[in-house]
């Protein structure tokens, strides 16, 4: 028989049920005798043992509770035993693991570290947050938020860059030690007099208009106070055709600051990006159509689906692979069983060359494409004929089906030849910006203008700034 019982944070803390337990004649273990809780045993009079001695021979957290787990189901398998755990029996990674391997466990839970903190720092919510120092994994806490076993600086100082991260250096919190609660800022978590098995930092709700850390929630609640009755009138007039554009402009804008090589202008771009995603969400909630939670959900399925290299059965070992897998999985998420509906399925609103390259490429699954890119330079020439008979006709709509045409077999070409074709041509336009603009200067720089020369002259002013223009 084995028994979990929570100690409390005080000598007054035990229950009628758990002093029960420790006179039963079990084998009474305490995970530490060096509480104020444990204390509480030792004046019962109760023979316990301790597991102090495992502490020194674990290098985490981890480690130290499976240790502490083990020793105890060890001296389960010889008779009946009394686990105590300081505080509750809930907050106890290594209680939690005894009672996982022992169903039949008997429980008697204890006095909460984190309640006792909130209760010193007179903050009363019912939604709570409660983890340990040493133990909160990737765990994204929420405000009111205790965060108990800050038994030394160390952790204390981890624990003040997570939290700071997450909520501001200057947030107001309360740093609560044998019960006593005392108001700091978070930067000052780690710079107290004395730290023990009592020592809670506790965080309460920071006022909207007071913080200077937010997250995504924040961000869908300014949104929605934007979109109330007494909200901003812009705002609450918007829909998802209204601010249809501002999505494009802002891609536009964070590919730009990328292009810049800039973090501050990427920093800034990704959350106007973010927050044009988040609108959406608002506007989608209001129809009753879908909320931010199905949004976040939909996107993250479908990574867990598209990825079944890294979370199911399928193999990849290099980037193509990868991308044959996400390619095969994202056509059965759609549902696409034939090659018209893949290449329908390619947004109409992207940049036509991208677009161009895009239709091409998935119809090229099908089989539908030229054996290589000379091939492919064959229809360029097919075409460009075409064009110039239309611009001989003098037919406009001719002249532009057939310019359409050349260009889409160009993109063709550079498709096969591994470029982005999308790319290509920006780099292109910009290097002749570039070209451009050294020219004119080179002419300006000659005392003349550059709508008063011949086309020869130019040309001759154009291949010296390709060379890299005048030196001095």
């Amino acid at each position: 028989m084995v028994t979990v019982v929570g100690l409390g944070c005080t000598r007054e803390d035990l229950s009628d049920g758990a002093k029960k337990a420790l006179f039963s004649g079990a084998k009474v273990i305490l995970r530490t005798g060096e509480t104020p809780a444990a204390q509480g045993v030792k004046e019962l009079g109760v023979d316990f043992s301790t597991l102090d001695y495992i502490y020194g021979s674990c290098r985490n957290f981890d480690t130290l509770n499976k240790k502490l787990a083990a020793a105890v189901l060890e001296e389960a398998k010889k008779g009946d035993v009394v686990y105590c755990v300081d505080g509750s029996v809930a907050e106890d990674v290594s209680a939690q693991t005894v009672m996982r391997k022992v169903r039949d466990a008997a429980v008697y839970g204890g006095v909460s570290k984190a309640d006792g903190a909130f209760a010193a720092a007179k903050i009363f919510a019912c939604n709570r947050t409660s983890v340990s120092a040493y133990g909160w994994g990737d765990i994204r806490p929420t405000l009111p938020l205790a965060v108990y076993d800050l038994d030394c600086d160390l952790i204390a100082g981890d624990v003040k860059l997570r939290l700071c991260e997450l909520f501001g250096d200057e947030a107001e919190c309360y740093y609560v030690r044998g019960g006593k609660a005392k108001k700091i800022r978070l930067f000052e978590a780690d710079r107290q007099k004395e730290y023990d098995s009592t020592s809670v930092l506790v965080v309460d709700e920071i006022p909207l208009l007071k913080r200077t850390r937010f997250d995504y929630d924040d961000l869908v609640r300014i949104l929605n106070l934007l979109r109330a009755p007494d909200g901003c009138p812009w705002d609450r007039a918007q829909t998802h055709e209204s601010i249809r554009q501002n999505m494009i402009e802002e891609a536009y804008e964070l590919v730009d600051a990328i292009d810049s090589k800039d973090d501050s202008k990427i920093l800034e771009e990704t959350g106007d990006v973010l927050m044009q995603g988040a609108f959406h969400s608002v506007l989608g909630q209001e129809r009753g159509a879908f909320t931010a939670d199905d949004v976040l959900s939909a996107v993250c399925s479908k990574l867990i689906f598209r990825h079944s290299h890294i979370f199911g059965k399928d193999k990849a070992t290099d980037e193509a692979s990868a991308l044959s897998v996400w390619d095969k999985n994202k056509q059965a998420e759609k549902g696409q069983k034939t090659g018209s509906e893949s290449v329908l399925d390619v947004p109409k609103v992207l940049p036509a060359v991208m677009r161009a390259q895009k239709v091409a490429k998935r119809a090229a699954k099908y089989g539908y494409d030229f054996k290589d890119a000379n091939e492919a330079a064959g229809k360029v020439k097919e075409e460009l004929a075409e064009l110039l008979e239309a611009v001989e006709e003098k037919d406009a709509k001719h002249i532009a089906e057939e310019a359409g045409d050349l260009l889409f077999s160009a993109v063709n070409v550079g498709r096969l030849a591994g470029a982005d074709c999308e790319e290509s041509l920006r780099e292109s336009t910009e290097k002749f910006i570039a070209r451009f603009c050294e020219t004119e200067k080179l002419i300006l720089k000659d005392g003349k203008k550059m709508q008063d020369l011949s086309a020869d002259e130019l040309w001759n002013y154009y291949e010296e700034a390709k060379s890299g223009g005048r030196k001095e």
